[in-house]
């Protein structure tokens, strides 16, 4: 079959039926724009999860001389119990990345910093803020290894671990991340049902031509072929207007939060790898239903 006899064909075709394109495109964009926001927001979930764990301490609270932790009921932490303390930790290494300790008087400074606004820590001293070793991990998943070693130690009133705070927060993102890989699977649902309406009707509005080309002795991929290319453009022109709305709110809206906010966000670059897949995954889609549907038509 000779290239320009399917050009014709098809550019026939799209004109005849551009209504029902226009159609397949515009679902195709909605469905590749939620599957692509879908696996946008699983990036930025661990985008963020690499920067904020990287950033998260394990901070070994120490005794006070008025501590009523129970296990500081012999009083204040010893020079000998600080000693260990970190000696223990330096003997934790490599997971243990950095160590910095913390003086009362340091942490009540930056107790005083953080409520600049509120007048409550006037009520307390320098005394009362206990000593600290602020421990960052170079795996943070293994906080617990830090936690089973000094709960109960010595010296030690409490250990405390930052990803409790955190965790919640991820929890929710994952949970919106998949909410809208959901709803771009049932997009997929309709964007495939939409397609193989569309190629039904246009098989049924030309079943004299292929009639016709089957007398002839034209094999079912000859038929088929063109069906499938013209249900391919609209797919690729659907997909590439999805691309563009990606790209405008990667580019302009999460570009703006990064300037504003301290955290790491995913860029073009991150869209740029992902859409060979999403483009490549709408298309086989495509031709898939569009193959299935014309074979059973044939046959008719």
């Amino acid at each position: 079959m000779r290239l320009q006899f399917i050009l014709s064909e098809i550019w026939v075709a799209l004109r005849r039926n551009l209504s029902m394109s226009i159609s397949v495109a515009l679902v195709t964009m909605v469905s590749v724009l939620f599957l692509g926001l879908g696996v946008l927001a699983q990036r930025q979930v661990d985008t963020m999860k690499d920067y904020w764990y990287d950033r998260v301490q394990v901070s070994i609270f120490l005794c006070t001389a008025k501590s009523d932790l129970p296990n500081c009921i012999t009083g204040a932490v010893t020079d000998s119990q600080r000693t260990q303390i970190r000696s223990q930790l330096d003997a934790m290494k490599p997971l243990v990345k950095n160590v910095f300790p913390e003086s009362q008087q340091q942490a009540y400074d930056r107790l005083k910093s953080q409520s600049k606004d509120s007048l409550t820590y006037r009520e307390i001293t320098p005394a009362q803020m206990p000593e600290s070793f602020r421990v960052q991990l170079s795996d943070p998943t293994k906080y617990d290894v830090i936690t089973s070693a000094f709960v109960g130690a010595p010296g030690v009133g409490d250990v405390q671990d930052q990803r409790p705070i955190l965790d919640p927060l991820f929890n929710v993102l994952r949970g919106l991340s998949f909410g809208a890989l959901g709803l771009a699977g049932l997009m997929v649902l309709c964007s495939a049902l939409l397609v193989a309406t569309t190629i039904r009707q246009t098989a049924f509005g030309r079943r004299r031509e292929t009639g016709i080309m089957r007398l002839v002795g034209a094999s079912a991929f000859n038929i088929q072929l063109p069906f499938i290319l013209e249900t391919l453009i609209a797919t690729v022109v659907g997909s590439a207007l999805a691309i563009g709305v990606l790209w405008a709110m990667v580019r302009y809206g999460i570009g703006y939060l990064g300037k504003k906010l301290p955290i790491n966000f995913i860029t073009t670059a991150d869209l740029w790898t992902v859409t060979p897949w999403l483009v490549g995954a709408a298309a086989g889609l495509a031709i898939l239903t569009a193959w299935l549907t014309l074979r059973r038509y044939l046959r008719v």
